[in-house]
């Protein structure tokens, strides 16, 4: 969701350098940068490193409190061609999973912004034990789609999430932002998803199929 779908990631480091500085500590762009893609119970557990002197949960509250109100005040930073390829998937009938490691009522409040029906199951970060780059956010994501995971894309702009991706057995496409992205073999990276359609999911898919070794 966070890079991929909307640019939330600046309102996410917003969020991080005004609780550090309320504590008396310093935060920077790049600090930010190495929390992009991680679980919010990591993300909170180094800002008390830094300072912050508050348990996990109510870091997390208040991280999540003040990105969901810079998404009322400032609105939602749609990501290039997300929207139009995910209407696309959706109107072929496809399922779709939102896999995230942002809770589940931010998660909900960004989908209930999509003008149309979105997603079939939603796996948000409050909800699995181990978050990126763990594969148990993916796998239970096409368990409750009841599909396999091999046969999923998925799509992600961070480092941890690439790694859960590739972890979880998905076809997994790599769409940097705020971070680079590795050029390997284990997935397939796309610059953009402005212009990207059904048809390159398809071609990608039938690709690795092609590529896989053969019982």
């Amino acid at each position: 969701m966070d890079g991929t779908i909307v640019d939330t990631e600046p309102y996410w480091m917003t969020a991080e350098s005004e609780l550090v500085r309320s504590w008396g500590g310093t935060w920077t762009h790049d600090d930010g940068l190495t929390l992009v893609g991680n679980g919010l119970e990591v993300s909170a557990a180094v800002l008390q490193s830094r300072g912050v002197d508050l348990d996990i949960a109510t870091i997390i509250d208040k991280l999540t409190d003040r990105v969901t109100e810079q998404l009322a005040e400032v609105g939602v930073p749609w990501r290039p061609g997300g929207q139009d390829l995910l209407r696309e998937v959706r109107e072929a009938g496809i399922k779709t999973a939102l896999v995230t490691m942002s809770f589940r009522r931010m998660a909900e409040q960004i989908a209930s912004y999509i003008p149309f029906d979105p997603f079939d199951v939603i796996i948000a970060g409050d909800e699995v034990e181990h978050p990126k780059p763990h594969p148990e956010a993916y796998l239970t994501a096409a368990q409750r789609l009841g599909v396999q995971a091999s046969a999923s894309i998925a799509i992600e702009d961070s480092l941890g999430g690439l790694a859960s991706a590739v972890a979880a057995g998905t076809i997994a496409i790599g769409v940097p932002h705020l971070v680079p992205l590795p050029e390997t073999g284990d997935h397939t990276i796309w610059p953009t998803l402005e212009g990207r359609t059904l048809g390159d999911l398809c071609a990608l898919a039938s690709e690795r199929a092609a590529e896989a070794p053969q019982a």
